[in-house]
């Protein structure tokens, strides 16, 4: 049975560009890894800020859209987090859909691809390694990054920098054999 990658658009902010970075990683990843996709959008979610009463751990989810999250990321074996860079740090939208659960992180693998000006998001990818290390989940150390992503960018449709294939790739190569070795541990 093929483990699933879920492909998660980290931004809600109007405008965001995320979701055309989000399409072509998907689309990259179903040709170019052993992993089925599992696109994830957390616009789609409409997660408000931390608002169920009992603590994630508990996993005593009162809200639909929690319990909806809560099983998109139970369903998946590893990760792809599409992440902009906002003041030097992953999206607040993003840090709280990490926070909202628990359980369901645990013994999972992620990887990031990072979009942004000149620093391609990187800054983002650090603090978001360290908020998912202590949810439970292992992130592999190759990066994905996308510089001065706004050029692109072209009557919607955004096209990869000739570098970004290979940066993509080493990310996939290494979640997937981690994620075989997490499979593992969670079963």
């Amino acid at each position: 049975m093929p483990l699933t990658l879920a492909v998660i658009t980290g931004s809600t902010r109007p405008g965001r560009l995320g979701p055309l970075v989000a399409e072509w990683a998907a689309d990259f990843a179903r040709e170019n890894s052993e992993f089925e996709i599992a696109p994830l959008d957390l616009a789609d979610f409409d997660l408000p800020l931390l608002d169920e009463a009992a603590h994630p751990s508990l996993k005593q989810y009162e809200h639909e859209h929690t319990k909806r999250w809560s099983a998109a990321i139970e369903a998946a074996d590893a990760f792809l987090f599409v992440t902009p860079e906002y003041d030097y740090f992953a999206p607040a939208s993003l840090v709280n859909a990490v926070q909202c659960l628990s359980q369901e992180w645990n013994y999972k693998v992620a990887g990031i691809l990072s979009y942004g000006g000149v620093s391609a998001g990187l800054r983002s990818t650090q603090t978001l390694r360290l908020l998912l290390s202590n949810v439970g989940v292992h992130t592999v150390k190759d990066t994905a990054a996308i510089q001065f992503i706004k050029t692109h960018v072209n009557d919607g449709v955004f096209t990869a920098p000739e570098y970004a294939p290979e940066g993509l790739t080493n990310v996939l190569g290494e979640l997937h054999k981690w994620s075989l070795a997490a499979a593992q541990l969670r079963s």
